[in-house]
C-alpha cells in the first residue's frame, strides 16, 4: 500500500476515527497493529507470515535477555536475535546470489529449491529486522541513558514489541526506529495533544517532495537506464544525473517526512531522517544528515562496536571503509551497492585523513564553503549511478558516453524540466543557509511559512506527477 494511494487515506481516516474513539481507548496499540498488518497485507499478505515470525521471535527472545539471570546464557540469547535477524535479512535479500550461484549445481526436478529461493523479496525487510535487532542490543547492553521498560507480563511485551516492529508508518521505508527510543513512547494518546503544525508542515512537505518533484523528475531520469542513455548528448547526461540526486532525496526525503506526519497523528514522534544533506561541506557531514536513522545506526551498533576511532588510524579507516561497505550491501544484492558503499567509505577515510592536521579549514569562509559543498554535492551524485544502473558495466559506460557525447543534440526539453523541478529542492536548501546564517529575510520568509506550505499544497492537487512507487521500497 503506498502512502500516496487512496487506499492508504482511507486507512489512515479510519483507524484515526477508532483509534481516538472512546470505546477503544484502551485499545490504541492493538488498533494500530491491526492497521499495520491490513498495510503490510494489502497487497502480498502472505508476507505477513514472516512479519508476523520476525516480530514474534524477536519479543521472545529480548524477553528473555531481559530476565535471564545468567551472563552467559544473555549472551548467547543476544548473539542468537541478532542471528536470526541477519539470517532472514541474508537469505531473503540475497537469494538471488545464492540462486545464481545454485543453478549450475541443482537439476530442474528441485522446484522446491528453486521455489523457496525465488520467493520475492518482503517489502520492508531491511528496516524491520534492524530494529529487531536494535531491541535485543539495547536489552542486552543497556547504555545509562536507555529507558526501556520492559513488563514482567510476556504478553504485555509481546504485543509492545510486536506495536514496535509494525508501526505502519515506518514500516515499509523507515526511519529505522530504535527501540530504546520509541518504548518509552508507548502509552495511552489524547486528541487534543496532536501537534497539527506538525503534522500539516510534514505531510505538505513529504508529499510535495514525492508527487511533485520526485514523480515529476522520475519521467526525465528514466533515460538515464541503459540503452537509452547511449543516445543522449554529454550535457543531457550530466544534467539527468545530478536530477536523479535530486529525484532521491526528495522520494526518500518525502516518505520520511510523510511517516513522520502520520505517526504524529497517532501521537508518537519518529526520528527525523534527513536534515538538509546537500549542504554538506563534507562527506562526514553528508552523513550526518542524510538517512540519519540508518547512519545513526549502523555508528552505534556495528561502527562503535568495531572500535570506533578509539584503536589508531589505520584502524579506524578500515572501520570506515568496512562499515560504508556492509550499509551499502543493505540496500540490496547487487555488487553496485557494495561499490556504493566502497565509494563512500574510501572517500570518508581520505577525507579524515586529510582534516585530521587542518582543523582550522573545519569552518571555512563563504568561497571556500561554497566550494566544499559543490565538490560533496557532486561526489555524492555521481556515487547515486550506481543505484539507478545496477549493472556496475553500464554504470562505467554511462560515465564513457558522459566523454564522448559531446557531440550529440542536447535534449532541452529533458534538461529544462530537470531544472525545473529541481530548483524548489535547491531552494528548500538555500533557504536553510539563509536561517542558519541569520539573514534578515529569513525572517519574512519564516514568518510567512503557511503562505508557502499553502501554495505548495495546491501546487500537489494541480501538478504531481504520474505516482510511483518509492524508491527505497526495493530495499
Amino acid at each position: 500500500m503506498l502512502f500516496n494511494s487512496y487506499p492508504f487515506l482511507l486507512l489512515v481516516i479510519i483507524t484515526f476515527f477508532i483509534y481516538y474513539s472512546r470505546p477503544f481507548e484502551r485499545h490504541q496499540v492493538l488498533v494500530l497493529i491491526i492497521s499495520s498488518l491490513i498495510f503490510y497485507g494489502y497487497t502480498q499478505p502472505y508476507l505477513l507470515i514472516l512479519l508476523c515470525l520476525s516480530a514474534s521471535i524477536n519479543a521472545v527472545t529480548s524477553y528473555a535477555v531481559c530476565f535471564e539471570k545468567t551472563e552467559k546464557r544473555r549472551k548467547l540469547l543476544a548473539i542468537s536475535g541478532v542471528t536470526f535477524n541477519l539470517l532472514i535479512l541474508a537469505f531473503f535479500k540475497y537469494n538471488r546470489l545464492l540462486d545464481g550461484m545454485a543453478v549450475k549445481t541443482i537439476s530442474e526436478t528441485d522446484n522446491l529449491l528453486h521455489l523457496i529461493i525465488n520467493i520475492p523479496l518482503p517489502v520492508g525487510i531491511s528496516f524491520y529486522t534492524f530494529q529487531g535487532i536494535s531491541l535485543v542490543m539495547d536489552l542486552y547492553k543497556p547504555a545509562k541513558t536507555y529507558n526501556i521498560d520492559i513488563d514482567r507480563d510476556f504478553l504485555r511485551h509481546y504485543k509492545k514489541t510486536f506495536f514496535f516492529i509494525t508501526f505502519f508508518p515506518q514500516l515499509v521505508a523507515g526511519p529505522i526506529l530504535k527501540a530504546h527510543a520509541f518504548f518509552p513512547q508507548i502509552s495511552r494518546k489524547y486528541l487534543k495533544n496532536i501537534d497539527t503544525g506538525l503534522v500539516f508542515k510534514a505531510l505538505v512537505m513529504g508529499y510535495f517532495l514525492k508527487s511533485v518533484i520526485a514523480d515529476n523528475l522520475k519521467d526525465q531520469t528514466f533515460w538515464i537506464t541503459h540503452p537509452y542513455f547511449e543516445t543522449q548528448s554529454s550535457l543531457t547526461l550530466v544534467t539527468m544525473l545530478f536530477g536523479y540526486s535530486v529525484q532521491i532525496f526528495a522520494d526518500f526525503a518525502g516518505y520520511s517526512l510523510i511517516a513522520i506526519g502520520v505517526a504524529a497523528i497517532f501521537g508518537y514522534n519518529l526520528p527525523q531522517n534527513f536534515n538538509y544533506p546537500y549542504i554538506s561541506g563534507t562527506i562526514a557531514e553528508f552523513w550526518s544528515r542524510w538517512h540519519i536513522s540508518l547512519s545513526s545506526w549502523l555508528k552505534e551498533y556495528l561502527y562503535i562496536r568495531l572500535g570506533g576511532n578509539r584503536k589508531g588510524n589505520i584502524r579506524t579507516y578500515a572501520n570506515l571503509i568496512t562499515v560504508m561497505f556492509l550499509g551499502g550491501l543493505w540496500h540490496g544484492a547487487a555488487m553496485s551497492y557494495g561499490v556504493w558503499g566502497l565509494w563512500h567509505g574510501i572517500g570518508l577515510a581520505i577525507e579524515r585523513f586529510l582534516l585530521k592536521h587542518k582543523r582550522h579549514n573545519l569552518h571555512p569562509g563563504t568561497s571556500l564553503r561554497f566550494l566544499r559543498i559543490t565538490f560533496v554535492f557532486t561526489f555524492v551524485t555521481f556515487g547515486w549511478l550506481l543505484f539507478k544502473l545496477t549493472n556496475i558495466n553500464e554504470a562505467v559506460n554511462y560515465i564513457i558516453a558522459i566523454k564522448k557525447n559531446t557531440g550529440l543534440t542536447n535534449n532541452f526539453s529533458v534538461i529544462l524540466n530537470v531544472i525545473f523541478y529541481s530548483l524548489p529542492v535547491f531552494l528548500y536548501h538555500v533557504i536553510y543557509l539563509i536561517k542558519k546564517n541569520d539573514f534578515k529575510i529569513a525572517e519574512v520568509i519564516f514568518r510567512h511559512d503557511y503562505a508557502v506550505y499553502s501554495v505548495m499544497f495546491v501546487m500537489i492537487l494541480i501538478n504531481g506527477g504520474i505516482p510511483g512507487e518509492f524508491v527505497y521500497f526495493q530495499f
